[in-house]
């Protein structure tokens, strides 16, 4: 850990430091082309992210053009393109199970008029005997 005589040392470096307008450029353009990151520029010339973000801002050439950058996570990408993955795959198995379903109406179909016979079954019937009254909500007078 750091001893207060050592943080006041490196304060006061840091003061005194100057970076010309080439080295921030060059840095920026870097930043820009993405080969290197912010927290690296920070950590290497040990510079706050503040200080690294005026520089973006007054010479980054994608900043003058005013083009806006969209930074994602590497793995946030990963995961959107598994999700894509994984919606093709259930479309795909949606298609299949919608056609099987349509083969099998046909089927019923056709051997209701071949046999003469009603094969679908008709919701206006009888209830069952576990959908009566149990008795239970009788009430009494």
């Amino acid at each position: 850990m750091a001893r207060p005589e050592q943080l006041k040392l490196n304060s006061a470096a840091r003061r005194s430091r100057y970076f010309s307008e080439e080295f921030k450029k060059k840095k920026v353009e870097e930043l820009d082309r993405r080969i290197i990151t912010i927290s690296e520029v920070c950590k290497e010339y040990q510079v706050s992210a503040t200080a690294v973000y005026n520089w973006i801002y007054k010479y980054s050439l994608m900043r003058k053009k005013g083009v806006k950058m969209v930074i994602e996570a590497q793995s946030d990408t990963l995961k959107i393109e598994a999700l894509k993955q994984h919606i093709t795959q259930l479309e795909q198995l949606l298609g299949q199970k919608q056609f099987e379903i349509d083969f099998l109406e046909k089927q019923m179909e056709m051997a209701s008029e071949e046999y003469g016979i009603d094969l679908k079954k008709k919701l206006s019937g009888k209830q069952s005997f576990g959908s009566g009254n149990t008795g239970d909500n009788i009430v009494t007078k």
